[in-house]
């Protein structure tokens, strides 16, 4: 948690060429059929290793891509964290806002962005509204706000699946989950999701951060 902390602060002053080192996408054949696609697509990705230096993804494709954030209530914190998860040229829009965001800008210009979301926050709970299903042996409430996204604008999606090499040293790959988010059962492409980083966490769960009360609704 504190390496977590200390490369966010870093994320302020490290350049372009050091990140790419420290932060580094291999396997880029699934980057590469992304762009040509010609759609966009929803990147979901976990609170796993270094998450806060995703955004560098800015310098790997000619994508442009889209941060979706929850606000912090602090104004200093947030106007701080806005600028560090945007500094590589990405839009850092509030979750309440990506759904008007998104549908403005692929209508002005679809094709060739990428809507980044941390979706295994635990969501607010709406009745018979809210998913249920089981990550790490509890049932929990899922965010489904990718999905939705992806459905609603013929998106592709797409999981970004990362791992520590060493002390400050990352590899992250990006996993193609649906081409036709339209066409799959509702919420396969989120349980593909959730699959894919209870995985990574079983194998090595020190990379997690268990601080964040994912599980404070568990049945």
């Amino acid at each position: 948690m504190c390496d977590m902390f200390l490369e966010m602060v870093k994320s302020i002053s490290i350049s372009n060429e050091t990140t790419k080192k420290h932060y580094k996408f291999i396997h880029t054949e699934s980057l590469r059929k992304l762009e040509e696609s010609g759609k966009s697509y929803v990147l979901l990705a976990g609170h796993y290793a270094s998450y806060e230096w995703a955004n560098s993804i800015d310098l790997n494709t000619s994508f442009t891509s889209v941060g979706v954030y929850k606000p912090i209530r602090n104004l200093s914190f947030d106007r701080l964290a806005k600028k560090i998860r945007g500094r590589f040229g990405a839009d850092v829009i509030p979750n309440k806002k990506i759904m008007r965001f998104a549908v403005a800008k692929e209508r002005k210009n679809p094709g060739g962005s990428i809507y980044g979301l941390i979706s295994d926050q635990s969501p607010k709970l709406h009745g018979g509204k809210t998913y249920w299903s089981k990550f790490m042996g509890q049932k929990v409430p899922i965010f489904v706000g990718g999905e939705i996204l992806a459905k609603k604008l013929d998106l592709n999606i797409a999981y970004l699946k990362v791992e520590k090499v060493k002390r400050g040293y990352y590899e992250a790959e990006v996993v193609i989950i649906s081409d036709d988010a339209k066409s799959i059962p509702d919420f396969k492409a989120t349980d593909t999701y959730t699959s894919l980083l209870e995985e990574q966490i079983r194998n090595r769960p020190e990379l997690y951060l268990w601080t964040h009360k994912r599980w404070k609704h568990a049945r």
